[in-house]
């Protein structure tokens, strides 16, 4: 791990200033291009006498046919008469109602040879190849009121060439093919200070790009770990947020009515770390009812140089533990999800071209497999600094600990397989060019000071072909480690490819 890291790091600092040297040199080219063009323009006086003699030309008949604006502009007249029937006879969502969104091929080919855990399905070779349609519909209902809805839909041939056969159910269930409706939501001003948000949605909390602290009202979808950054990642909850504002303060109201978990790698994946496929969740599962009901809240202060926030959260783990549910001739099991509650805060303040940012949040409620006696308290700290002075590129490290009170040594063991403190941190380095028309990623994602319990590095390359086409592609690199989500990863390295059409 510390060899591909340290390669890709250096390769992408040694880039940083390679832009300024190169635009430096393209300056120097163009300012000796105008020297001589102002040289070529004192002599100028031999190009007018020779573009005299076509000046002289005339038709056969010796005077020259003057042709009027009108007579020039008539056939453009009439084409733009017959493209504005056209236009008006097309079908066009209302005024009211705007429609884009994204059509998107993507491929990703794992070039070393690796099965998943319990199930002898190789996994070297194409691992995707998905076509995927991404809709979004606006819709201005008044002056003060907007509603949103999105959904996406992909098909993966990729298991088709493999054949389906070699792959799992759950694999084929999860991975192959997805309807799913994301954003659905209204809002608008109840009154001057006060903003309604209502339906699916999504909330960010946190000041965090790369390790969650207090962002915890969204579930994400974790069965591709590594090849996408965590706003990608984010699924939405319907929820129901009330936004009062007073002065630069905003103190935030939220019920979330749905129960929504992480969706994590199936059995059969290569990112799937037992042998067995995990039990069915506990009741209340994904869903809607009057129990399940969750509550949170913000106060949110936004001033000149720094900000900060504070929050609080009453809901569902996202990580669960294995229950028995019967101990007959065949045990029964479920995956249970304790109520936790946190309360946590995050601060930012810049100063010139640093960003420096801080969360924390003390969670409590946990309960796990090996101790169903008992409950836990964990408290997250995380620090992190931002610095965007060399060549318009972003340097940032962020380090954050999860520390367990009165830990249990009983939790290291299967099935829980819990650290008392874990250690994480985060570099991405951010370079673009072109204009912004392309740019370099480098993220290294590790837990553990030296990556002992795993993580990934990802190089990144993003290209705007033009305003509608993008082009995206890098490679990542995995760790193996002893968290349960990091294990037997080491060999799934992989390299990905896609090409998306933005409407």
């Amino acid at each position: 791990m510390t060899v591909k890291l340290f390669i890709l790091c250096v390769t992408l600092l040694i880039s940083l200033p390679l832009q300024d040297v190169l635009l430096a040199q393209t300056e120097q080219k163009v300012k000796e291009a105008l020297e001589e063009f102002d040289k070529e323009e004192e002599s100028g006086g031999e190009l007018l006498e020779v573009m005299e003699g076509f000046e002289d030309e005339t038709p056969a008949g010796g005077e020259t046919e003057e042709i009027g604006d009108e007579e020039v502009l008539e056939g453009f007249e009439a084409e733009d008469e017959e493209t504005q029937a056209a236009v008006d006879g097309e079908s066009k969502p209302p005024a009211f109602l705007s429609i884009d969104g994204w059509i998107k091929l993507s491929s990703v080919y794992a070039y070393q040879a690796h099965k998943s855990a319990g199930t002898d399905t190789n996994w070297q070779g194409l691992t995707r190849l998905r076509p995927e349609i991404k809709v979004v519909a606006d819709a201005d209902l008044s002056d003060r009121w907007r509603a949103r809805i999105s959904g996406h839909a992909f098909y993966d041939f990729a298991y088709s060439i493999n054949g389906r056969r070699n792959f799992t159910n759950d694999v084929l269930d999860s991975y192959e093919t997805e309807i799913m409706l994301d954003e659905a939501y209204f809002l608008g001003s109840l009154t001057r200070d006060l903003d309604l948000k209502a339906g699916r949605q999504i909330v960010v909390w946190g000041r965090s790009d790369n390790i969650r602290i207090t962002d915890v009202l969204n579930p994400l979808d974790l069965r591709w770990p590594g090849l996408v950054d965590i706003e990608k990642l984010r699924l939405p909850v319907t929820m129901t947020k009330l936004d009062y504002y007073l002065k630069g303060w905003n103190l935030s109201g939220i019920i979330l009515h749905e129960v929504r978990y992480n969706m994590n790698p199936e059995f059969g994946s290569d990112f799937f770390p037992g042998t067995q496929p995990l039990p069915s969740n506990e009741s209340p599962n994904e869903g809607f009812a009057i129990d399940n009901t969750q509550f949170a809240a913000s106060l949110n202060g936004i001033f000149r140089g720094w900000d900060v926030s504070f929050y609080f959260a009453d809901i569902y783990a996202q990580n669960g533990y294995i229950s028995p549910t019967s101990l007959g001739l065949v045990p029964q099991f479920e995956i249970k999800h304790p109520r936790i509650k946190m309360l946590g805060s995050a601060f930012n303040i810049a100063r010139r071209n640093w960003l420096f940012k801080t969360e924390a949040a003390f969670f409590d409620g946990f309960e796990f497999s090996n101790t169903p006696d008992k409950n836990y308290s964990r408290l997250d700290a995380l620090v992190g600094a931002e610095y965007s002075g060399i060549s318009d590129a972003t340097i940032a490290l962020e380090v954050a600990n999860r520390h367990y009170f009165d830990f249990d040594e009983r939790l290291e063991d299967s099935p829980d397989f819990q650290k008392e403190d874990l250690f994480a941190w985060a570099l991405r380095i951010t370079k673009p060019y072109l204009n912004d028309t392309f740019k370099l990623t480098f993220l290294a994602n590790i837990f553990g000071l030296t990556g002992d319990e795993g993580g990934f590095q990802r190089f990144t390359a993003e290209y705007d072909l033009t305003d509608s086409i993008e082009l995206i592609g890098g490679i990542v690199f995995y760790q193996s480690g002893d968290l349960r989500r990091t294990m037997a990863i080491g060999r799934n390295d992989r390299v990905f490819f896609e090409v998306q059409y933005n409407f």
